[in-house]
């Protein structure tokens, strides 16, 4: 009897497997084509053979085979699990503007244009039209550079801690380089400017104290082993209370005195003032062009609003050292963001970076513009039965830049049928995934950053998973 009933159970294994198809078979499916597309190949056969393996597994546990749509399905959600995010944009209903984790600053449409037009064929990337020979890599967005800035020279690397490293080891190595203990900042990864300087072969050189550090401080450490004196803008951290720093104007008199150079590394690319948005005084470029840096560094990819880069500008005499250590090889601008920032510098020269450039195009948003749009889409949403309503609020201008830095806006705060960290998670793993945040209770969407072709998308996905 036994016999008869294992021999059943395993025609009915063998029947149910039989009814799985090839993996071929799955592949061709017109289902899964615009997966195809998206996640390639390879990718979607890797899912199909996950998918499978799982089936047959239940199959041996008694379950039965599922139905082709079923296993379609099954693959698509094993793709969206496995690579999440893969291939997509970002809704990015923060309101940080400046958010490191999100891809920073977007970057402006003449700028993909541009890239577009200009990588899809030859270009001029490293040739001298007039001499016929191989010229300087970026030399025109060097040369826009200078025009923008009044510097005498300007550099470009592919970040500004690469920035930070050439200008050390081109200007200071085996010797000493001075700065303040309060500017010893952590970028972004865990990576430490006082690490970086190792790695550099210079000897850092701390000066007073977290909060106070004095023009004699800088002083009293100088010695015939000095280097450089450093300045760190503390672009992602904020000190307050009992503080004093020195200027770069002071250091600047003192560098005079002893033939030193002053490195400035201003880190968040600001050029304008942005206490004409609400904001505190952010250091910016043009401050430290006015009080006569020699070297001035800092991010392509903040408050500049292009691709990651590290700008250097100043002195021809010291960008020229940069120019020749072999160090640049290493850490030299791609083609992709020397074109890309040429196009941003181009706004600057043509007065229209505020229309623009989408990161001052989000700052200088009004809490009553955001206002108009959410109303609109907290009213769609409740029209369709989500718990909506619109709130004032704050949108944080950055997360690894302007430290503090807020701007008044109107925020749509959702209450969702199930709960907070199910909706969040799953708008996370939609396509486009959906960033926001939670406070009280509520999932909050800020439109400063989400941009005006994203809006219906992002009501699609609300109303996809919140109940």
């Amino acid at each position: 009897m036994n016999e008869k009933a294992n021999q059943v159970d395993k025609e009915t294994l063998n029947r149910e497997m039989r009814k799985l198809p090839q993996v071929e078979i799955l592949l061709t499916s017109p289902d899964l084509a615009a997966s195809i597309k998206r996640y390639s190949r390879p990718l979607v056969m890797q899912a199909i053979q996950r998918v499978l393996s799982t089936v047959r597994s239940g199959i041996a546990g008694g379950g039965t085979a599922p139905a082709m749509d079923g296993l379609v399905q099954d693959v698509k959600e094993d793709l969206a699990k496995t690579w999440p995010g893969f291939r997509s944009p970002v809704i990015n209903a923060t309101g940080v503007v400046l958010h490191t984790n999100l891809g920073r600053a977007p970057m402006p449409p003449a700028a993909l244009e541009a890239i577009s037009e200009l990588c899809g064929q030859f270009s001029v990337l490293e040739y001298d039209l007039v001499t016929g020979k191989r010229g300087r890599r970026a030399q025109e967005l060097e040369r826009l550079l200078c025009i923008l800035t009044g510097a005498e020279a300007a550099l470009v690397v592919n970040n500004n801690a690469a920035a930070v490293l050439l200008i050390l080891v081109a200007l200071a190595n085996g010797r000493e380089a001075i700065v303040s203990r309060g500017e010893l900042v952590q970028i972004g990864g865990g990576f430490r400017v006082p690490e970086i300087m190792t790695q550099s072969g210079v000897t850092l050189r701390e000066v007073g104290t977290t909060n106070q550090t004095y023009l004699e401080d800088y002083a009293k450490a100088i010695n015939e082993n000095t280097g450089i004196l450093l300045k760190v803008h503390r672009s992602n951290f904020a000190l307050r209370g009992f503080t004093s720093e020195v200027t770069v104007a002071e250091l600047k008199a003192l560098g005079n005195k002893h033939s030193l150079p002053v490195v400035y590394d201003v880190g968040s690319g600001a050029f304008f003032d942005t206490e004409e948005y609400g904001m505190e005084h952010e250091p910016s470029v043009p401050d430290a062009i006015n009080e006569n840096a020699d070297i001035i560094c800092f991010s392509g990819d903040k408050l500049f609003g292009g691709a990651q880069a590290g700008i250097i500008i100043g002195k021809k005499e010291y960008i020229d050292k940069l120019r020749k250590h072999q160090l640049l090889r290493a850490v030299r601008i791609d083609k992709m963001a020397t074109i890309a920032l040429e196009t941003v510098v181009m706004h600057y020269l043509n007065k229209e970076t505020r229309e623009k450039v989408p990161v001052w195009q989000m700052m200088g948003y009004s809490a009553e513009e955001i206002g108009r749009r959410a109303e609109i889409v907290a009213g769609k949403l409740a029209e369709q039965g989500i718990a909506a309503e619109v709130k004032p609020g704050l949108s944080m201008v950055g997360g690894g830049s302007l430290p503090d830095q807020t701007l008044p806006t109107t925020l749509i705060a959702i209450k969702p049928e199930i709960s907070l960290d199910a909706f969040s998670n799953r708008l996370r793993f939609a396509t486009p995934p959906v960033i926001g945040r939670i406070e009280d209770e509520r999932f909050l969407v800020d439109l400063r950053t989400v941009f005006a072709h994203q809006e219906e998308q992002l009501m699609q996905k609300i109303l996809e998973t919140a109940r």
